[in-house]
């Protein structure tokens, strides 16, 4: 059996959209960076909760700071939290900054909220040094994940990789590692502890070995008990020696260091870094998947390559594009949705029946969507898990709602005729917009001229003969009695200038089988 028309111009549409989006793929950070300023002093603010996008807005503003030789970065920490895969790689990030001196300041100012909870703590304790506005606060941190029922502490497992993570940072960096614990580890219990009228936090196996070793110490009061979550203020990160100062502004911070604002650049977000931010949450890529697949399902069933088609390529070539900025896209996930559309094109033009390859290719499809927006393939934390059940939601809802929209545009073009728009008329047809050369009235001689409509407007009696015009895959266009219209067939194939013959009128369908002679 030939290959269609149609399914060239299916085939031609993956292989479009693989060469968009594996060059997308490779598409640099710093595609928007911001301009290169020389200045000793850049200011990243990071005043949101961390999103998808976050960890490559940082990286590429951490570029443009290397390329303008800064000796200080101050990253401005202001958010309740967000993806922990996201801040562990902001973590990464920060902690890789070995060229200038970084230092995570918590602002309260510019309608700010003044904290650093959850994953903003992670975050800072990546820095070398912590700064804090008064009225500010920092801790929360323990992962948690989106139930049913609500938000639910992680399992063991997850907190006790984000545990090891924050205890790294700050032995790095010179915190009291039972800080970093307690705000991360609900089992922590810290007290005070007085040596030579310096008071620090310590946990009960930090006294102990102060005890074996015979250290001279009073206990104070116990400041995180078991059950409890650690969150200290401004004040408190201060007093027990975890941050290195508390300031009122931004440029009082910068002046402690010996620098005015004229020597800093404050580096925003650009309008392409807000447009991507808006494009990766989970509302606008369920629309962008829903309008792909409704497109492509238009595209595969009309002839030629049009419109449809090229809004499922600026749809799909979104989704996967800004997940290629973002980290996520790889050589599998285009492989896997090509993969898919063409299985979806072989069962629809060439396979008789819907069986494992449509199957097949709608399983890739779908996989391909979901993993494309995430940087792991199979699930090992809680947090992982959230993220992949988030994403499976997504994909769902995207593809519930286009076999839904199909259906209705099924149902409801051929009467209102809206197909018409999509498709290009011929003179004769009663959409096209050449000039007419007769005038109102004239009797037209010679043979009845030939109409074309998607809808039946005198039903066809069972039995009128007519001729297909395209391949019926099962649905196509026939001419009968003069007059082009759509019909399908029960599931059989036939090739275009088969006989058929009209075997019923199915509400607005014209159903056909092959004339036998």
């Amino acid at each position: 059996m030939r290959i269609t028309e149609r399914f060239r111009a299916g085939v031609f549409l993956p292989v479009v959209l693989l060469l968009l989006l594996y060059s997308a793929s490779f598409l640099p950070a710093a595609a928007t960076s911001d301009e290169v300023i020389p200045a000793e002093v850049y200011v990243i603010p990071l005043r949101e909760d961390v999103d998808r996008y976050l960890g490559v807005f940082l990286g590429r503003s951490l570029e443009t700071a290397k390329k303008a030789e800064a000796e200080l970065i101050i990253i401005e920490i202001d958010t309740f939290g967000g993806r922990v895969d996201t801040a562990l790689e902001i973590a990464s990030k920060i902690g890789a900054a070995s060229w200038a001196r970084t230092v995570a300041y918590v602002p309260a100012d510019n309608g700010g909220r003044g904290v650093s909870w959850s994953a903003g703590a992670l975050m800072a304790f990546s820095a070398s040094e912590i700064w804090m506005t008064p009225g500010t606060s920092m801790g929360a941190a323990a992962p948690v994940y989106q139930t049913a029922e609500g938000m639910e502490a992680a399992g063991e497992k997850t907190v006790s990789a984000v545990r090891g993570q924050i205890a790294a940072l700050a032995e790095k960096n010179g915190y009291p590692v039972a800080v970093a614990l307690a705000m991360v580890d609900m089992d922590v219990v810290l007290k005070e502890v007085y040596v030579n009228d310096v008071v620090s936090l310590a946990t009960a196996a930090d006294i102990e070995e102060m005890e074996r070793k015979g250290e001279e110490f009073e206990l104070g009061k116990t400041v995180c008990d078991s059950g409890k979550l650690l969150t200290l203020t401004a004040g408190e990160m201060e007093k027990y020696g975890v941050s290195s100062g508390t300031v009122s502004t931004r440029e009082e911070l910068i002046a402690s260091f010996g620098f005015t604002l004229e020597d800093t650049v404050v580096l925003e977000k650009s309008r392409a870094d807000s447009l991507i931010t808006f494009l990766t949450s989970g509302a606008v890529t369920s629309i962008l998947i829903l309008a792909g697949l409704v497109a492509l399902y238009l595209e595969i069933t009309s002839p030629g390559f049009g419109i449809p088609g090229t809004i499922a390529l600026v749809c799909f070539a979104v989704v996967f594009g800004i997940s290629g900025l973002i980290g996520n896209l790889g050589p599998a996930e285009i492989l896997m949705f090509v993969t898919g559309v063409v299985l979806l094109l072989l069962e629809i033009f060439i396979i008789p029946g819907f069986g494992i390859a449509g199957i097949a290719g709608f399983l890739l499809i779908l996989g391909s969507f979901v993993f494309s927006q995430q940087d792991f393939y199979w699930p090992e934390f809680d947090w992982q898990w959230t993220i992949a059940w988030r994403n499976i939601g997504i994909v769902g809802i995207s593809i519930i709602g286009g076999i839904f929209s199909i259906g209705v545009i099924m149902a409801a073009l051929p009467r209102a005729g809206l197909f018409d728009r999509l498709v290009l008329h011929g003179q004769g047809d009663p959409g096209y917009a050449g000039k007419n050369k007769h005038r109102k009235g004239e009797k037209i001689s010679g043979a009845a001229p030939e109409t074309s409509s998607d809808k039946v407007s005198e039903p066809f009696p069972p039995g009128s003969i007519g001729t297909a015009i395209t391949d019926l895959r099962p649905v196509g266009k026939v001419k009968i009695e003069n007059r082009t219209v759509v019909a399908e067939t029960d599931g059989e194939y036939y090739d275009k200038g088969t006989q058929v013959v009209v075997l019923r009128i199915d509400g607005v369908k014209v159903v056909v089988s092959a004339r036998e002679e």
